[in-house]
Order: C-alpha cells, then sequence, then structure tokens
C-alpha cells in the first residue's frame, strides 16, 4: 500500500493533469501577495496606504543611537526588525522581479515599492561605514507582549555589527539585497540603483574584511530567533555572486572561482531560505554557464543540477525533500511555507535556465525536464491556494477559506480606529486568547501551514509554528505567482520550450 501510494504521489506531482478545484486566479493571489507587504510595515505610512487599520509606528527607532531607523518591515506577527531575514526577503523579491518582471504585468510598480520600502531602510541601515545596524527592539520584551505596533513601547533597542563585533553572514545578505535592488531599479531610476549599487560594494567589502558570524557577536539579540546556523561564507559567496550581476565586475567572478570551495558551495546543498543560501547560489551562478557566457563556473551547474534532482520525487535514489500524502513538499521543523516558496521558486528559475539553453536536468542515469521542474513547482503554489486535503487556501483574503487566526499582532488586536486607546502589553492577552477570528484582515499573508506529513492545520493564534506568517514566505512567492499568471496553462509549457530550444 505505501508503495502504491507513493507511485501515485509522484504521478501527481510530476503530471501537469492535477486535479483542481478551479482555475486558480494568480493575478489575484499575487495582488494579494505583494498587497500582504503593507501591512508588514514600519514607520511612518505613506498616503497611499491600502491597509488603512495600520497607522503609524516606531517613529524613533534609531533616536537613542543617534541614527534614523525608521522604516522597513516587522518580519512577521512581532513587531521586531530584524535586519537578516529582511535583507533575504528583499533580495527574493527582487530576484522574482528581475526573472519574472513581464510577468507582473499590472502589479509591477507596486512590487518596485514593496523592494524599496526595504531597500530605504537598508540603505538607513548602513549608512556608517563599516557598521550594519541589524536590529530593533528587543526580542524577548517584545515576544512576551502582546500590542499593536501603534502602541508598542517595549525596548527599542538597536543592534549592530561592525570590526569589533563581526557579522559578515547579515553584512553579505545585505550587500546581496541591495545589489539584487539595484538591478531592479537600473531602468526605472537609474540614479538609485547607482547609489545602491555603490552601498552594496561598501558593505560586501566590510562583510569580507571583517569575517565572524553575527550569532556569536549578537548572540543573546539574535538567538534563538534568527540565529544563523549554516555560517557565513554561504552569504560571502551569495553576496559576491549577486554584485557579480549587479556589476559584471571581473573581481566578483574571480572571487567566486577562488572561494568557490574555500566557502563550502557544494555544501549543504539541499537547503535555501534566510540562513542558508547555498542551493540559490548554485542556481544563480548556473544561469552563466547555461547562457553560454561563463563555462568558468560548470562546476557550479553540476551542483544546481544535484539539487534539483533531490526535490524531483522518483528521480533521485538520494531524495532531501519529503512530501505529504496531499503532494507539500515539507521540511522537519516549523513555518513549513518557507520551504516551499522558496525552494519552489528556485525549482522555477532554474527551469526557466534550462529552457532557454535547451537543456535538462541530469539525475545520473536518468533526467528532468525543464517542464517537470516547472509541475513541481505549480503543485505547490496551488496547494498554497486551495489544491489540498482542505481544500483551502493558505493565503489570507484568497478563496473562500482561508485562515482566520493568524499569529499576528496587528492584525488580531482591533485598530486604532475601532480602539483609540492604547491596549498594554498584557492587555492583549485577552485577544490573543480568543476563538474569534482577527479583526483586521491582513489580506495576501501565507502562514506557516502544516508542519509535518499530515496535511492537517489547526486556524489558531498559538500555534505559531502553522499560523504565523512571514515576509520571506511571501517574498518568493510574488515571482512565482508572476510566472504562472502569464503562463498558468502547463499544457503550452513544451510548446513554449521547445521555441526556445529545450525538448519538453
Amino acid at each position: 500500500m505505501a508503495a502504491a501510494a507513493a507511485v501515485i504521489l509522484v504521478a501527481m506531482l510530476l503530471s501537469s493533469a492535477v486535479t483542481s478545484t478551479a482555475q486558480h486566479d494568480y493575478g489575484d493571489a499575487l495582488h494579494k501577495c505583494i498587497l500582504f507587504f503593507e501591512g508588514q510595515r514600519s514607520g511612518r505610512l505613506p498616503a497611499d496606504q491600502r491597509f488603512r487599520w495600520r497607522r503609524d509606528s516606531g517613529l524613533h527607532d534609531g533616536a537613542a543611537a543617534g541614527v534614523d531607523l525608521t522604516g522597513g518591515y516587522y518580519d512577521a506577527g512581532d513587531n521586531v526588525k530584524f535586519g537578516f531575514p529582511m535583507a533575504f526577503t528583499a533580495t527574493l523579491m527582487s530576484w522574482g522581479l528581475i526573472d519574472f518582471g513581464r510577468g507582473f504585468g499590472a502589479h509591477r510598480e507596486e512590487a518596485r515599492k514593496a523592494v524599496r520600502w526595504a531597500t530605504d531602510y537598508l540603505m538607513k541601515a548602513t549608512a556608517r561605514p563599516n557598521t550594519v545596524y541589524v536590529q530593533v527592539g528587543d526580542a524577548g520584551r517584545d515576544h512576551s507582549c502582546w500590542e499593536r505596533p501603534e502602541d508598542m513601547d517595549t525596548p527599542r533597542t538597536v543592534y549592530r555589527v561592525d570590526p569589533s563585533h563581526p557579522g559578515s553572514d547579515v553584512a553579505a545578505e545585505t550587500a546581496a539585497a541591495l545589489a539584487a535592488g539595484s538591478i531592479v531599479f537600473r531602468e526605472v531610476d537609474p540614479a538609485y540603483s547607482k547609489r545602491l549599487l555603490d552601498r552594496a560594494v561598501q558593505v560586501f567589502e566590510f562583510a569580507d574584511k571583517h569575517r565572524g558570524p553575527y550569532s556569536s557577536s549578537l548572540h543573546s539579540a539574535v538567538c534563538p530567533c534568527y540565529c544563523d546556523f549554516s555560517g557565513y561564507q554561504d552569504e560571502l559567496l551569495w553576496g559576491a555572486a549577486w554584485l557579480h550581476k549587479a556589476s559584471r565586475r571581473r573581481e566578483y567572478r574571480e572571487y567566486i572561482k577562488r572561494n568557490e570551495v574555500v566557502l563550502g558551495a557544494s555544501e549543504a546543498i539541499n537547503e535555501f531560505g534566510w540562513d542558508n543560501k547555498h542551493a540559490g547560489i548554485n542556481v544563480l551562478i548556473s544561469k552563466e554557464v547555461l547562457m553560454g557566457k561563463d563555462e568558468y563556473f560548470q562546476s557550479f551547474r553540476v551542483n544546481a543540477d544535484n539539487f534539483m534532482c533531490t526535490l524531483l520525487p522518483g528521480i533521485s535514489d538520494h531524495p532531501q525533500i519529503q512530501y505529504s500524502p496531499g503532494g507539500l513538499l515539507f521540511k522537519v521543523g516549523g513555518s513549513n511555507m518557507q520551504h516551499v516558496t522558496s525552494l519552489s521558486f528556485l525549482l522555477l528559475a532554474y527551469s526557466n535556465y534550462l529552457s532557454h539553453a535547451g537543456a535538462r536536468v541530469s539525475c545520473g542515469s536518468s533526467s528532468a525536464s525543464p517542464v517537470q521542474l516547472r509541475r513541481v513547482a505549480k503543485r505547490q503554489v496551488d496547494y498554497i491556494l486551495g489544491d489540498n486535503p482542505l481544500r483551502m487556501s493558505y493565503m489570507v483574503g484568497y478563496g473562500s477559506r482561508f485562515p482566520r487566526r493568524i499569529h499576528h499582532r496587528a492584525s488580531s488586536l482591533p485598530s486604532v480606529a475601532a480602539h483609540p486607546a492604547r491596549i498594554g502589553c498584557k492587555a492583549g492577552a485577552a485577544y490573543y486568547a480568543s476563538p474569534k477570528p482577527n479583526p483586521n484582515l491582513l489580506v495576501g499573508a501565507v502562514v506557516g501551514g502544516p508542519t509535518d506529513n499530515s496535511d492537517a492545520f489547526p486556524d489558531a493564534r498559538a500555534a505559531f509554528q502553522q499560523s504565523e506568517p512571514t515576509t520571506y514566505i511571501n517574498a518568493p512567492l510574488m515571482g512565482l505567482l508572476a510566472y504562472f499568471s502569464a503562463h498558468p496553462n502547463p499544457a503550452q509549457w513544451g510548446e513554449e520550450d521547445q521555441a526556445q530550444g529545450a525538448s519538453p
């Protein structure tokens, strides 16, 4: 029975004829996916802010340290600004726009605005030479309260890395975000693009010169929330890869090749997220090889192929990823949708690189086509949007059934308009414990979702691993939705790939 179920699952994931409740409106989902970021904004909100239940917050962030650190995004359902995941969020939003920009259509400008809200903040956080401000807010104190960002009175402590307290991981990720952002704005705002790239160069130089993990320098502040468990080496390669892509400077090409082995490009290749960039490095650099621009990086293409094989059910003899009976990719741990969206994004990006090159993924004695990669990615997106055993969308506001009690302070507490009086740190506990749906709909938020192979989901605030949204779940989903809104029909993918020179 187990073997038969596995065969059915493989067929379901690789087939384009997956049973669907309805044709999804990927354009609508994309619009909502981008809109979510407005609910995560910190700082003074602009006149065109669409979530009217949110108000200004964190207007004095950085003041105690003599710097302006207003703006940026709250990472999830709390009121702390964590620089590491915020930078990764910006990098992935930008990558989506770079690779799938046309698919964004009418939503392209609002996507750029979402990127800029992050990059503007990162420019503030790197304004002082050899310093990166990496966090605003005491996570322990913040997490002990349940209060609106507009009311928060917990310490807005500022944390930074500098030559005496290195943080190559967070600094190099910040450099990557600025470099990727410079590509996004190259045509529409050349002056801003240049400022982003110039700053990225400076920040990367600092990250490389003063090496060390920020988890050691700032352990009590950044752990356990965003400890860097994978080390800083992957971020240095990742930052160099984005600087090479943005600047085309030979020095970064040489840096990557010189440090490929030293910094472990082929290690932990089955991971990709805010902590571990290894798989992303190999996919990003492989484009150079597949586009015929640089055989120098052939080893990265081999690594990328090996990674893709581990994601394809029934292809690899050594799969690194599991799938639930309903078809959801999952890895052990919390907030599973971060793995789903990040790994699906890599599947889609790599499939497009292969298509343009007329190539396939080599998996030992077998191989996989770009279409097969794309089908697995689309299956994950469709699962998020409602093609799952529970027949519910994991994106708030999409479809008729979606999470109503998400683990999110601003969404779960009454708005300032509805409840003008301040709600204190502990006064919010009653709202946290309430079984009622959240009063403010955080449209577009994608929650952590099922965390094991049961496809089960408790729609409860207390189940934060399942019910909390994060910026780095939505960031890669933007690019996925943009692509599928422009290419919704799997039956046409083979024709498209043939037109580009690839066999389906």
